[in-house]
């Protein structure tokens, strides 16, 4: 089965599951919005085989064509530590951290782009339904600074990490930075619990959440020295960037430590 024919299987199946009619685009990109939209507004739920055994041919697929990276080929720029620009969704290591919010069922929002909504769509739709059941044996939404760990499905990583940084309106506060210290140490000691050797961060809170980059850099990075060095634990960790502008901010934070 071609790509094209998969996603449309995909969608139609995905439609009538909602008991909706819609015209398919016959445009690729235009597939391509429509499928992920209707996986960001799904409900956790089991989905047939045959949609599975599909659904997980097509992302796999896509990844190939998009291309992995693995941590084997990047080269850190301190004992144990990396700078990687690029889709974490493409990234081959133990482990990646996905920035969720409380409910920590992915993104609802079609086609959105922040990095809750493209982890959920690209691991797939097991990714959601393992985190609903997290959430309902835990009784309660997920607080700030804590961590889980699931399943990366679809993912070329072995498993995501999901954790809740603080949003921040208005003046950055002790309580935000103390939140977001308590992400990367909680991630960093699960995956250290887990038997994870390497771990991907992405630059928590500082999209939706509006956290300033400079500090949030400042906290990633002096917080993930101090956890090793109190640990002694040999967790490779890359932190991950997308923006130009974070790059430049962890490129300069991390040559001053050198």
């Amino acid at each position: 089965m071609e790509q094209t024919e998969r996603r449309k299987y995909l969608i139609e199946y995905l439609l009538s599951e909602r008991k909706q009619t819609a015209d398919i685009p016959s445009d690729m990109n235009g597939q391509k919005r429509l499928f992920r939209a209707l996986v960001n507004v799904r409900m956790p739920k089991p989905a047939s085989k045959e949609y599975l055994q599909i659904q997980d041919e097509y992302l796999q697929e896509e990844l190939r064509l998009k291309g992995i990276t693995d941590i084997a080929g990047l080269t850190p720029v301190a004992p144990d530590l990396y700078l990687w620009q690029g889709d974490i969704t493409t990234l081959k290591c133990d482990g990646i951290v996905n920035a969720s919010n409380s409910q920590m069922l992915g993104c609802f929002c079609p086609n959105h782009g922040c990095i809750d909504n493209a982890i959920h769509t690209f691991a797939g739709v097991q990714l959601r339904q393992e985190c609903a059941e997290i959430m309902r044996l835990q009784g309660t939404e997920e607080a700030t600074g804590q961590a889980k760990i699931t399943k990366a499905y679809n993912l070329p990583c072995k498993y995501v990490l999901h954790t809740v940084g603080p949003i921040v309106y208005g003046e950055l506060t002790n309580r935000h930075e103390n939140g977001l210290a308590d992400c990367y140490r909680s991630c960093l000691d699960l995956a250290d619990k887990k038997g994870l050797q390497s771990i991907a961060f992405c630059c928590i809170s500082t999209g939706e959440f509006h956290f300033l980059n400079e500090r949030a850099a400042q906290i990633a990075i002096q917080t993930v020295t101090e956890y090793k060095r109190r640990t002694k634990s040999k967790i490779r960790v890359i932190f991950n960037v997308f923006k130009e502008y974070d790059y430049a901010i962890y490129e300069r934070l991390l040559g001053a430590d050198k």
